[in-house]
């Protein structure tokens, strides 16, 4: 492939505006004539539509600024420089060496420094980079570095728990 060319992707259906599927619908078909012998039947011809809008909603993430999520606010955060720990938050992503699920939870926490955002916005935050082809290291980072960029706190920590389906 032509690392030069621009590769269209698929964009959140949420907007109401989503770009045709129809290539991908395309390559799906044609995988499935690879995959099973009868490719033709019944079960499958719906398949190649249904698998386009998954992957649409799988990769959403591309298509979301985390920074957008990460309002903070000044309001209540005085005397707060405790550390403030979600722990849990589950994600879905998909591993870019095999496009295989990884399933998991993070454990995100921070220390403020003048700034606090509401905890779900954490939550947030894993989403956008878990619907994103991910190795577990870099959606870690990602997470990490969104959060210090946006909320400048004194300590950020990340723990990714997850099982690779590949």
């Amino acid at each position: 492939m032509d690392k030069n060319k621009e590769v269209p992707r698929l964009t959140n259906l949420a907007d109401g505006n989503p770009k045709s599927t129809e290539g991908l619908e395309a390559i799906i078909g044609q995988m499935l004539t690879y995959l099973d012998p009868d490719a033709s039947r019944g079960g499958l011809a719906e398949t190649p539509k249904r698998v386009a809008k998954a992957w649409q909603h799988w990769t959403k993430g591309y298509d979301q600024d985390p920074a957008e999520v990460m309002k903070s606010f000044e309001d209540g955060a005085e005397n707060c420089d405790e550390m403030v720990l979600v722990r849990n938050i589950p994600f879905y992503s998909h591993c870019e060496h095999h496009l295989a699920p990884i399933i998991g939870h993070a454990h995100v926490a921070y220390i403020p420094n003048g700034k606090i955002v509401g905890l779900s916005k954490l939550n947030r935050v894993v989403d956008i980079f878990a619907r994103r082809l991910q190795v577990q290291e870099r959606l870690t980072n990602q997470i990490a570095d969104a959060i210090a960029d946006n909320l400048m706190p004194l300590g950020v920590g990340v723990v990714i728990e997850a099982r690779h389906m590949c």
